[in-house]
């Protein structure tokens, strides 16, 4: 029997999936036949609209895969569109206090545990099978906020505590950035910050998960081993412009050309 995403996070199983910022549905369908566990459709950076996301929601999806959306901020409106798209579930930039957290899962779910409006689109079978998502929605959706912020860090503790958030991603980057370094992960401060993230993630038993933005293998292991499950492995530019350089400078140096 095939284990759903969301029971596999309940699990505290390690799942690994990517970030798509480029709007072609070829673009899901060879992540998905890679092997991830989900993918991400990023709307917070990138050109994608809202079409072009349900576009590589329907690929990933009927590729078996697990899609979730990455909405460009934290609002009921956006939110309730990408899941009515079909979105299995979304991620949560910027979510720095517990009121943000009760916002984004209240947009995800219908009264009376959310404020989400009634649409009757692609998620809901196009009106026909909306008592069938309603369930769903209850039971299968996800909500994972990012900690992208020192003030998300300060407030951890009491963003985790929120019924129906299913766990975290460390954004690094925003994150070293709200520090006043951004982009150096290994700086005293920035390294102060992940110690106390993982310190609440641990006191609270919750999933945590993190982007790891260079696509080395080897640092995806390391984060494994530190204790993070919910782990994003580069995206997709990031892999087709590694591939092309690496490849090309090794060719060159081998032919002694440039």
């Amino acid at each position: 029997m095939n284990i759903s995403l969301k029971q596999k996070i309940k699990n505290r199983e390690v799942t690994i999936g990517s970030w798509i910022t480029i709007g072609d549905p070829c673009i899901a369908e060879i992540m998905v036949k890679a092997g991830f566990d989900w993918l991400t459709v990023d709307m917070e950076h990138s050109a994608i609209t809202l079409s072009e996301a349900q576009r590589l929601i329907q690929v990933i999806e009927l590729g078996g895969k697990t899609p979730f959306v990455r909405v460009d901020h934290n609002d009921a409106n956006i939110i309730k569109r990408v899941m009515d798209a079909g979105a299995h579930g979304i991620i949560v930039p910027m979510v720095n206090t517990k009121e943000d957290a009760l916002a984004a899962v209240s947009a995800v779910q219908y009264p009376p545990k959310g404020k989400r409006g009634v649409g009757l689109g692609r998620a809901q079978g196009y009106g026909v099978a909306f008592e069938k998502y309603k369930k769903w929605v209850d039971t299968e959706s996800i909500v994972i906020v990012q900690v992208e912020h020192i003030q998300a860090v300060q407030n951890l503790e009491a963003i985790l505590s929120v019924e129906g958030i299913d766990g975290f991603l460390v954004g690094p980057y925003d994150l070293s950035a709200s520090l006043g370094v951004p982009g150096e992960f290994e700086h005293p401060e920035m390294i102060k910050a992940l110690n106390k993230i993982k310190v609440v993630s641990k006191k609270l038993n919750a999933v945590s998960g993190i982007h790891v933005i260079p696509p080395k293998p080897e640092l995806v292991l390391t984060k494994i081993k530190e204790g993070f499950q919910f782990i994003a492995f580069s995206l997709d530019s990031l892999f087709l412009a590694q591939m092309c350089s690496v490849g090309l400078e090794n060719i060159r140096a081998a032919c002694e050309f440039k």
